[in-house]
This record gives structure tokens, C-alpha cells and sequence, in this order.
């Protein structure tokens, strides 16, 4: 009896791996959603001497381009969080990544509310564990054509965007950095 057992589980586990190789990786379309498979993504490393870390995904949405955020080791507060222009987190502070992406020329201020940088992103909120999440659709990026943020870096800042200061928020040190990869 178990002789005829082992290869009866042994095709059933073959049976069930087949049938998931032939699942439709698709995202599924949600009432209102375009329903693009179009994303990219962002492993977000600590820059020298800090911990933070994490990962963003950015998806194109018929309204803009959905950022889902997950960072982890943030002091507790506000840190500024934007998209800079060069995809190179190869200086210990990720000065590498130049300046924030600025496409329109345009004056440091918050997304959505006058002028703004394109690269200009919502803040992180991180609560007192030091976890921070986001999820906001943002204009002015793409992840294809001239204002594409894909093979651009994304960086983390230690101290809150205050909006105003030209041309940085003066948002402080790079405490984490990514280069964001198209999917």
C-alpha cells in the first residue's frame, strides 16, 4: 500500500506545480483602476551609518502613478522623500543621486499644492517604531517618455520637508537610497 502511495503523491504535486506554471500573472482589474500592468519598484538600502531600508512600488493608474511605500528604521516623525535625478546610490550619503528630478524647472514645494519639483513626494510619517507607509497617486511622473522616474534614484531624508526652502525642503541628510526599476 504505501509502494503505491509515494508516486501517487508524487503526480499530485506535479499535477498541482503544472497548473499554477499556467496562472495568469495579470494584475487583477478593479472597478475604476486601468487596470495597466505597467510598475515599477524601488528596494530602498541604508546610506552609511543609518538602517534605514524598504520598498516602494510605483504602478501607472489612469489617474497617475500609484506609490505604495513601506520604510522601516525611520526616527519617529516627518522625513522628506523625494525622486532625484540620477538612478547612482554609490556615495556613502548618496550625493551620487544629484538633485531632486526636476523636469519643468520648476521651485521646490508640495506635490499637488502649486509649484513643485516633479520628484517632489509626499512626506513619511513614521510612527514610534519607526515604520512609515504610503499610498498616494501622484501627476507629473511616468514610467515611460521624457518624465519617466524609471532608472532615477529615490531617497529617504532624515529631518521633515518644510516645502519652502529652495531648492531641497532642507530635508537633511540621505538616510536611505534606491534606484528605481522598471518591472
Amino acid at each position: 500500500m504505501q509502494k503505491l502511495l509515494v508516486p501517487f503523491a508524487v503526480s499530485v504535486v506535479a499535477v498541482l506545480l503544472s497548473a499554477c506554471a499556467g496562472v495568469d500573472s495579470a494584475p487583477v482589474k478593479t472597478a475604476g483602476k486601468s487596470g495597466s500592468s505597467l510598475q515599477a519598484s524601488a528596494l530602498l538600502a541604508p546610506t552609511q551609518g543609518n538602517t534605514v531600508q524598504g520598498t516602494v512600488l510605483f504602478r501607472q493608474e489612469a489617474d497617475g502613478i500609484r506609490t505604495i511605500a513601506e520604510v522601516s528604521g525611520l526616527t519617529p516623525g516627518s522625513h522628506g522623500f523625494h525622486i532625484h535625478e540620477k538612478g547612482d546610490c554609490s556615495a556613502p550619503d548618496a550625493t551620487s543621486a544629484g538633485g531632486h528630478f526636476n523636469p519643468h524647472g520648476t521651485a521646490h514645494g508640495k506635490a499637488g499644492e502649486g509649484a513643485y519639483h516633479a520628484g517632489d513626494l509626499p512626506s513619511l510619517e513614521a510612527d514610534a517604531q519607526g515604520n512609515a507607509k504610503l499610498n498616494a497617486v501622484l501627476t507629473g511622473i511616468t514610467l515611460t517618455g521624457d518624465h519617466s522616474i524609471v532608472s532615477r534614484g529615490l531617497i529617504v531624508h532624515a529631518s521633515p520637508d518644510d516645502y519652502t526652502t529652495q531648492p531641497t525642503g532642507n530635508a537633511g541628510a540621505r538616510v536611505a537610497c534606491a534606484v528605481i526599476q522598471k518591472d
